[in-house]
């Protein structure tokens, strides 16, 4: 059993299961998988939608998920009255609840809970929303199109699909919104408010608006005729980042109730972080102060000290200013526990260097990473890491995967508006 306490009178909070959609994969394991062999899921963008606005794309790749059946999940007729993102949401919810071997049936619903964050929601029925309106008038909208864009639809449908009637929200912090669900999650269990919770976070933005608008923003990388190599972060070739589309949800019970259910557990999520930037509504603070201060939140929480992280999926999207200022934040509060020349033992890669940035579902596809990372002793590779950021001096694990045993990893998620989030997951024995 881990050593890891907490405040005594708060409740232990672990994971017993989890499901992933991503463009690694189309479920957790070869996601995972992907991750750990240093595979891309970046590809050029597929999909009739793009077509009715012409050839005039500067962008034309992304991070789609292709190969993934929702009938599989959703029965059509339901299907028809969900944006995409519930799609992805009810998938990953599907695969950690077997994974977890969970019975809501023989659970009280009111001690069962739901928390999903997304960034954007149903955008693409928003778009195709707007496309009826203008051509065909008012009467021709669908009738469903509410509650298929509301950013909520991913907590409403899971809590209706499994009969859960315990705190259910939703959190839309840009691209932080999967991490601060989890947080929250961990928050009201700890209390003992839930017994059991489904919390991850889910994203489908490869629309031609999010495309064409982050395009505009100079913010999406151009690297049309490499796909696979665009997105590279840390590497002084950067140009932006890669959009992509993906879900993850966790089961998270008390120590108490999955012990009691003799549940497998994969790791314990022992402390949170959450800080606003409050300098500017897109980039981050320079020297990464809202970062580092949401690490140091963090760490408090776990009652840990920095050198007891052994590993950090970074925000690391690929952006010139928001890789910078991550690596200052994190050499700045690690100091020489991160510097490798010196000695430091600190891993940190970024896994958005192969599945893009999923947005608001980002910190829970990460998530995975890192409680792989504490479970198989596997550190994920930064592909595309050729000529490292100079000025830095910290492990950033390039193009190859790297064993290492360690008892804690830190997952950091920093979304437009300042917002800051950060998770630590340890090792439970």
């Amino acid at each position: 059993m881990s050593t890891h306490r907490g405040p005594s009178a708060q409740h232990r909070i672990v994971i017993t299961g989890y499901g992933a959609l991503t463009n690694l994969g189309v479920d957790a394991a070869s996601t995972w998988s992907a991750m750990r062999e240093g595979k891309s899921g970046i590809s050029l963008i597929e999909g009739d939608d793009f077509k009715l606005y012409g050839d005039n794309w500067d962008v034309k790749i992304a991070g789609q998920i292709k190969g993934w059946d929702v009938s599989s999940v959703i029965e059509f007729r339901e299907a028809k009255r969900l944006d995409r993102f519930c799609h992805l949401a009810l998938g990953a919810a599907a695969e950690a609840v077997k994974h977890s071997g969970i019975d809501f049936s023989r659970e009280d619903p009111e001690r069962c809970g739901v928390v999903v964050g997304s960034g954007i929601g149903g955008i693409k029925t928003i778009e195709d929303g707007v496309l009826y309106l203008k051509e065909k008038g008012p009467h021709r909208i669908n009738p469903f199109t509410v509650p298929r864009l509301m950013v909520n639809a991913g907590t409403g449908n899971i809590s209706i699909k499994y009969g859960l009637k315990g705190p259910a929200s939703a959190h839309a912090t840009a691209c932080a919104s999967s991490g601060h669900a989890i947080a929250d999650a961990m928050h009201i269990m700890q209390r003992g408010a839930c017994d059991v919770m489904l919390v991850g976070g889910a994203e489908a933005a490869c629309t031609p608006l999010c495309i064409g608008a982050f395009m505009v923003m100079k913010a999406l990388s151009t690297r049309n005729d490499d796909p696979t190599r665009a997105s590279r972060p840390f590497d002084t070739a950067r140009d932006g980042f890669v959009l992509s589309e993906g879900a993850a949800i966790f089961v998270l019970e008390t120590e108490e109730h999955a012990r009691k259910r003799g549940a497998t557990i994969y790791g314990e999520l022992v402390g949170t972080g959450n800080s606003c930037d409050a300098s500017h509504i897109t980039a981050p603070d320079a020297q990464g102060d809202g970062a580092k201060r949401s690490m140091k939140a963090a760490l408090a929480e776990a009652r840990i000290n920095p050198e007891d992280i052994g590993y950090i999926n970074a925000h690391g999207t690929s952006t010139p200013l928001g890789d910078k200022a991550e690596l200052a934040a994190v050499s700045t509060l690690f100091g020489a526990h991160a510097a490798k020349s010196r000695g430091g033992k600190l891993l940190m890669s970024s896994t958005k260097s192969m599945v893009g940035h999923c947005l608001g579902a980002s910190g829970a596809v990460e998530l995975i990473a890192c409680l792989h990372a504490v479970k198989d002793g596997i550190i994920p590779p930064t592909i595309n890491l050729d000529n490292p950021e100079p000025g830095f001096d910290i492990d950033l694990v390039p193009n190859t995967a790297r064993e290492r045993r360690i008892k804690y990893a830190m997952n950091n998620t920093f979304g437009f508006g300042g917002h800051n989030v950060t998770l630590i997951v340890g090792a439970y024995e």
